[in-house]
C-alpha cells in the first residue's frame, strides 16, 4: 500500500475510532439512566461498522474489506427480511418501529450495519483467540468456526437487550420448549448458520496475500466487542436481568482471558 494511502487510513480509522468511543460513551449515559432514547445506539452501530471496516482496510486493499462488508450486508439483511416474512430461520417476529425507518417496508436499515459490525469484530476477536496456531493448516476453518461462534455469543448477549428492553424486535410465542429470554433457541442457531454462510464467502477477499512481517495483535475488534457485552450486561443488571446479566459477565471474561492469553502468546 502507498504512504499516502497508508496515511489516510491511518486517520480515517483513528477518527471512526474516536466518535466510535463518543457514541459508545452516551450510549452508556444513555443506558445508565434508563433512557428511552435510541440515537446513541443508532450512532454507536453505525461508528461500530465503519470503524471495524477501517481497522482491516489498513491490513488489506480496501475494495477487498468493502466488497466483504457489502456481502455481509446482503447476506445478513436478506436472512432478517426473510425472517420478518416467514419466521425462517430464526423464529417468529416482527420489528418494532424503535428499529427505525424500515429499506422496502420491511427491514431497518440498522440490520445490514449490526451484521457487519458483529461479524468483521468476531472476527477480529477470533483472530487474537487463534493467533498462536496462524501458521497451522487447519487455521482457516477454525478462524470460520471460532467466528461464527463468536457472532452466537454476541446474539446471546444482545437478544435481551434489543428484544426485551428496546423492543427493536418482539418475538411471538411459539410452542417450542426452548428459549432465551423470548427468544426461541432457532435463533441463535440461525445466527451462527448465517454467519457460517457469510464467512464461506468472504473470506477468500479477507485474505491477505502478501507476504508480511508479523504484524503486532490488533486489540480493536475485541474493544467493540467486549464493549458491546458490557453495555448490554450492563443494561441487563439495572434492570434486574440477573440471569442474563451473569451470561454476558461469563462472556465477557471468558473472551477476553482466551483473546489476551493469544495476543500475548
Amino acid at each position: 500500500m502507498p504512504a499516502g494511502s497508508r496515511k489516510i487510513s491511518a486517520w480515517a480509522h483513528w477518527l471512526s475510532t474516536f466518535l466510535l468511543a463518543a457514541a459508545f460513551l452516551s450510549a452508556f449515559i444513555t443506558v445508565v439512566h434508563k433512557s428511552d432514547s435510541n440515537w446513541p445506539e443508532a450512532l454507536l452501530l453505525v461508528f461500530a461498522a465503519v470503524s471495524a471496516v477501517t481497522a482491516l482496510a489498513r491490513q488489506l486493499p480496501l475494495q477487498n474489506v468493502l466488497l466483504a462488508a457489502l456481502v455481509i450486508a446482503i447476506i445478513g439483511g436478506a436472512a432478517h427480511a426473510l425472517g420478518a416474512i416467514t419466521g425462517i430461520p430464526f423464529g417468529p417476529f416482527t420489528f418494532g418501529s424503535e428499529a427505525g425507518a424500515q429499506l422496502f417496508r420491511t427491514l431497518p436499515w440498522a440490520m445490514p450495519l449490526l451484521w457487519i459490525a458483529v461479524v468483521l469484530n468476531s472476527r477480529g476477536a477470533a483472530r487474537l483467540i487463534l493467533r498462536p496456531w496462524r501458521k497451522t493448516r487447519a487455521y482457516g476453518f477454525w478462524l470460520i468456526g471460532l467466528t461464527a461462534a463468536l457472532t452466537l455469543l454476541f446474539n446471546l448477549a444482545l437478544d435481551p437487550f434489543a428484544a426485551r428492553m428496546k423492543h427493536y424486535w418482539i418475538w411471538t410465542p411459539t410452542k417450542f420448549p426452548l428459549a432465551w429470554q423470548g427468544a426461541p433457541l432457532t435463533n441463535c442457531i440461525a445466527w451462527g448458520v448465517v454467519s457460517l454462510l457469510i464467512l464461506a464467502f468472504i473470506t477468500p477477499a479477507l485474505i491477505n496475500k502478501q507476504l508480511v512481517r508479523r504484524s503486532p495483535p490488533d486489540f480493536h475488534p475485541l474493544a467493540v466487542w467486549l464493549g458491546a457485552i458490557l453495555l448490554f450486561g450492563t443494561a441487563s443488571a439495572l434492570r434486574g436481568l440477573w440471569p442474563v446479566a451473569c451470561t454476558d459477565a461469563i462472556i465477557f471474561i471468558v473472551a477476553a482471558v482466551f483473546a489476551i492469553r493469544g495476543a500475548i502468546w
